[in-house]
């Protein structure tokens, strides 16, 4: 696979859109931005949300949706890697924001879920249907820390609970045919699958399952393995960012099947998929700031609910 850097100097990207005119929406977390990245590498930032935006995906209406998890303490470690710690000091508060791609206006769409305030929303992904489930990763304090949850929202703000509690729930797809809800475990490198009975509705396994859901895989490069945000490919395959051993971990929808491709930053934190064909893998590089293209991707990315 060859490696095309396409822009550098990004603040802790993730969240990425492929645009038909082959530039890249993402969010830059550290600078609390949705900004657009050019085929050139020019960056562009079209609002200024504060806090910390952090997955993102295009809805039904054309406008972006963002998890914003409310903000993040950061460290740089001695090689320059920078990455997100605790709680930020000033910690606005979890929400999920919509963004008009034209204009750059964003506003609140919902702070809480059944009279319970978002955490850290996290990642999302929309269905055909016209809704969107999106993780609440939770939030790390010094001391303690708000376990999380995958809920169901829809475009007018109403949301339903999906499952909680859960450990860290980070990235989130749906299977080819829309029937399989999947997300990613950051703790312990889990990849979690639910089989949907309905739009906001999953079937849950019952005990020994700590969730409900079933476990695909777990920690395949190890316990220091963590995973991230996460697409999946056309045959069903789940392809997740994976922190410390930096690269793509690809699933097989069985779980059977578990390769890695590596990637030059320990911070590898999301990868959609663009390009002719959907053969062009664009992945963030959030350690070292910058924005990645891998161009004839083996299988193609699945195609989204509403394509940008």
């Amino acid at each position: 696979m060859k490696i095309r850097e396409i822009t550098s100097g990004l603040q802790f990207p993730e969240g990425p859109i492929a645009l038909a005119d082959g530039s890249v929406v993402l969010v830059e977390i550290a600078r609390g931005t949705l900004s657009r990245v050019t085929p050139d590498g020019r960056i562009h930032v079209m609002a200024d949300l504060g806090g910390g935006p952090n997955g993102a995906a295009i809805g039904p209406d054309g406008a972006v949706y963002v998890c914003n998890n409310g903000g993040f303490e950061w460290h740089t470690e001695a090689d320059g890697t920078l990455r997100p710690v605790l709680q930020a000091k000033n910690y606005s508060g979890g929400r999920i924001e919509r963004v008009n791609l034209a204009t750059g206006k964003a506003e609140r769409l919902l702070d809480a879920v059944d009279g319970i305030g978002l955490r850290g929303p996290n990642d999302l992904v929309f269905d055909a249907h016209g809704g969107f489930y999106f993780t609440d990763l939770g939030k790390g304090r010094a001391a303690d820390m708000d376990m999380g949850a995958v809920h169901y929202a829809r475009t007018d703000g109403t949301a339903v609970n999906v499952a909680r509690p859960l450990l860290t729930p980070n990235g989130v797809g749906l299977s080819p045919d829309g029937q399989t809800l999947y997300y990613a475990e950051t703790a312990g490198a889990r990849l979690w699958a639910y089989d949907i009975t309905a739009p906001g509705q999953v079937r849950k396994d019952p005990w020994p399952s700590i969730n409900g859901g079933r476990m695909l895989t777990a920690s395949p490069g190890g316990m220091l393995q963590r995973f991230d945000s996460l697409a999946v490919d056309a045959l069903g395959n789940v392809c997740v960012a994976t922190l410390m051993h930096g690269g793509i971990s690809i699933v097989s929808p069985d779980g059977a099947l578990v390769s890695h491709v590596p990637l030059p930053d320990r911070m590898t934190t999301n990868i959609c998929f663009g390009g002719k064909d959907r053969r062009t893998a664009y992945v963030t590089l959030s350690g070292s700031g910058k924005l990645i293209a891998i161009d004839d991707w083996p299988i193609p990315g699945l195609a989204l609910a509403h394509e940008a």
